[in-house]
Formats: C-alpha cells, structure tokens, sequence
C-alpha cells in the first residue's frame, strides 16, 4: 500500500501563486506515476497533471498548461504541483494520486492511491 498525504492549500487572491505538496509513505516503489487531480462542488473529479516516473514524462490538463507545473526536481517521495496565475475557477478540493502503472491516464478510475484533499479557494 502507498499513503499519501497533501498540503499546500489556502485561500489565495486571483493571479496569486500556491505550491502544492504530497508525501508517500509505504511501498512507493509501487508507484510509477502520480497525479493531481481536482474536485468542485457538484462537479466530477477532473485530472489536472500528472508525471511519469518511468517515462520521465509530463502531462497537463488544457485549463492549467502554462500556469501550472510538476517540477522534475522533487523531493524524495514527495510530488510539487506549483499554481501559478491562479484563477477563481480554480477552486476546488485538490488529490494527490499514483497508480501503479507507467502511463500517465486521465481517468481518475485508473488511479489507485489516493490522499485525503487539500483544499485550494481563489478569491477574485
């Protein structure tokens, strides 16, 4: 099993800066790629990016490429996700996720660890 654990989250005004953080804990070496996802009120959980440990690859949901970043450099079982130019539409409870395979998916379904949320709230 992987745990992981997220923090970083806040309330922050539009076009502000927040830096999300996961923490894994457990067999990690399980895990080859790992996510964020995201989740609003009355809205299904949608995929914002994600990076393949195996490929060395990343992937962006169109809403958030060029604001948003997974830097290559991270931390030893830990997994950034850097919000830039945030925007109120990017509110929403934020998911730390790793799925055991090496390809990066869309689909929150193919996903098989998941963190607890943080939430993230831009005031306009």
């Amino acid at each position: 099993q992987v745990q992981l654990v997220e923090s970083g989250g806040g309330l922050v005004q539009a076009g502000g800066s927040l830096r999300l953080s996961c923490a894994a804990s457990g067999r990690t070496f399980s895990a080859s790629t790992w996510a964020w996802f995201r989740q609003a009120p009355g809205k299904e959980r949608e995929f914002v990016a994600a990076i393949s440990w195996s490929g060395g690859n990343t992937y962006y949901a169109d809403s958030v490429k060029g604001r948003f970043t997974i830097p290559e450099d991270n931390a030893e079982n830990t997994v950034y996700l850097q919000m830039n130019s945030l925007k109120p539409e990017d509110t929403a409870v934020y998911y730390c996720t790793a799925r055991r395979g090496g390809l990066i998916r869309t689909s929150f379904k193919d996903y098989d660890y998941w963190g607890q949320g943080t939430q993230v709230t831009v005031s306009s």
